[in-house]
């Protein structure tokens, strides 16, 4: 019969091979050749720019040499923290519009614009084509306030990430939040997303390559990214109280019947 303590050793070797997880697992994308780079760019989608949706944050300032005449379509400088930081509103200000139920906001003088669904650029034509004859060589620019994406699920750092420039892949979110856990399921990574008021969802696969030929590899703003776990943390979860109970169990009766056989001698 076994000594109790080797019992107990082989039962804790057997719990964490059942945990492991192969190197197979955990690697991102298959052998990517010249030939399959090549093959991958013929159906990459190109990334698309960023259009204005509802209730987002649009930063707005209009200049001119004139700077007494754009006094009127600036709004008044307010306090602003970014929703992803911890700190005290400080004297930094920012000048932003919210864009309504509608997909309007609303422009001081120039009244209601729609700008939902348009682009960065587009929202700047508009702007300054309203503008002309009430300002000389009006300068507008306008981009995206606390433009952000969400990383959740089996990641080393998840949380809401800027979208710098309006510009982020899949890959570089993950970056961001510090990679996954060597428990995130890279064969089944969820991408959620609004769009026209309605949820989208996508399920990529970077084990493979074809990640790069979606549309979801380029984020947008105010998508959500969701690592889930694969089945060696399921198993580990679930398995590491049967393990320690069992291995309880198997160390009393091994006492008992070492007892007992200790007794008959």
């Amino acid at each position: 019969m076994l000594p109790k303590r080797r019992i107990i050793c082989l039962l804790a070797i057997i719990a964490l091979m059942c945990s492991c997880v192969s190197r197979k697992q955990l690697a991102y994308f298959q052998p990517i050749t010249a030939e399959s780079a090549e093959e991958i760019n013929k159906y990459t989608h190109p990334q698309p720019e960023a259009c204005v949706k509802v209730n987002d944050a649009l930063v707005i300032m209009v200049t001119a040499l004139d700077l007494e005449a754009v006094i009127p379509y600036n709004l008044p400088s307010v306090p602003h923290v970014s929703p992803t930081s911890a700190v005290e509103p400080t004297v930094s200000s920012y000048q932003y519009y919210m864009v309504d139920a509608q997909g309007c906001i609303n422009f001081p003088i120039l009244g209601k614009l729609h700008v939902a669904g348009l682009t960065v650029a587009e929202v700047i034509s508009l702007i300054q084509g309203r503008l002309e004859g009430q300002i000389v060589d009006p300068v507008v620019t306008v981009r995206f306030l606390d433009a952000k994406v969400t990383v959740l699920g089996e990641v080393k750092n998840p949380g809401i990430y800027p979208l710098n420039n309006g510009r982020m892949t899949l890959l570089e979110a993950l970056g961001a939040a510090g990679d996954m856990t060597e428990y995130g399921k890279r064969t089944n990574v969820l991408i959620a997303r609004e769009n026209n008021g309605k949820l989208e969802f996508a399920r990529l696969n970077l084990n493979t390559d074809e990640v790069f030929k979606s549309p979801y590899f380029y984020l947008q703003q105010n998508d959500v990214v969701v690592v889930e776990p694969n089945q060696a943390r399921s198993t580990s979860n679930q398995t590491i109280g049967l393990w320690l109970s069992m291995i309880g169990t198997v160390s009393s009766a091994a006492t008992v019947i070492v007892s007992v056989m200790s007794a008959t001698r």
